[in-house]
């Protein structure tokens, strides 16, 4: 009696059908495809050329030639490069915490339901945050003043002698304060927007445990809301580091103050406009660049690991 042997193909299994699933496949890029273009070309794109930029050197003598990692070697040697990240580091160190704390309690005042006209005072706030930052930089300039502004006014009014907000030892406390009237509305809107989805059964348990208000904030509202700060403090950060709008305006009114290389941004600017050094400056933002990568996301590790 003979048997009959199997099919060649018993045992493997049968392959996929091509037609539906590469259907599918390519209906899933045609979603993600215009976003994936318009992030090479406005994002990658800069990216790799200021990479490029930084690779190479102009010279009077022999044109533009390749130089690899000089211009990173120069940069970690150069005192202005230095300079300037330290000074943006302080202001970061001192003016990040002020804004952020302030909005904060303005955030639990407004939440708490006990501030008459909550709705005006949260639009009061905000609106800064509107206003230009170089309308912004321009009119507290003009209040900052010692000749014709709200200063100088003040001096001839009550034959005083305030200190000049426009000195070499206050400009970067005058750059904060602007920096803080414009961006502390936004950060309040975030924390305001964190407290408002804590489930309000948690403020009914902590009062039946006759849990005050402060007890409230510390124990339910400030750990619902640590990955908003997390966010906020990412951000200021970044915007820290990205300090130029206030700088550049105020420079024609404190030139002694306010030096090329101010910060970071304002120094590469400075390389790639005034002094032709568009390779080198490509190179220093490319270092701001990644200083700002790491920092911002030491913070976003710690707030996880705080949250974890």
């Amino acid at each position: 009696m003979t048997t009959l042997s199997p099919p060649a193909t018993a045992g493997r299994p049968a392959p996929p059908p091509r037609g539906p699933h590469r259907r599918r496949a390519w209906v899933g890029w045609g979603f993600v495809g215009p976003f994936v273009a318009v992030f090479a070309l406005v994002f990658l794109a800069p990216i790799a050329y200021s990479v490029y930029l930084s690779l190479f050197r102009a010279q009077l003598v022999g044109g533009t030639s390749f130089v690899g990692l000089d211009n990173y070697s120069r940069a970690m040697q150069d005192p202005q490069f230095w300079s300037a990240l330290g000074r943006v580091s302080l202001f970061l160190l001192i003016q990040v915490p002020v804004m952020l704390g302030l909005a904060l309690l303005v955030a639990l005042a407004v939440d708490s339901g006990r501030l008459h006209g909550r709705n005006f005072f949260r639009v009061a706030i905000f609106l800064p945050y509107a206003v230009p930052a170089v309308v912004a930089s321009l009119m507290w300039a003009f209040m900052y003043g010692t000749r014709f502004g709200l200063v100088g006014n003040i001096n001839d009014t009550f034959g005083v002698s305030l200190p000049d907000p426009l000195s070499p030892g206050l400009i970067l406390a005058s750059i904060g304060n602007i920096v803080t009237w414009e961006f502390m509305g936004y950060n309040m809107l975030i924390f305001y927007a964190a407290l408002r989805v804590i489930p309000h059964s948690l403020y009914e348990a902590a009062e039946i445990d006759g849990a005050g208000q402060l007890r409230i904030i510390t124990a339910i509202k400030l750990p619902a809301i640590r990955g908003a700060l997390v966010v906020a403090t990412i951000f200021s950060i970044i915007g820290s580091f990205q300090l130029f709008n206030e700088p550049s305006i105020l420079q024609n009114l404190a030139p002694n103050a306010i030096t090329t290389y101010f910060t970071p941004n304002f120094y590469t600017y400075s390389l790639a406009f005034s002094g032709q050094q568009h390779n080198y400056a490509a190179t220093v933002a490319i270092l701001m660049g990644i200083f700002t990568m790491i920092i911002a996301y030491a913070v976003q590790l710690r707030g996880m690991r705080k949250e974890a």
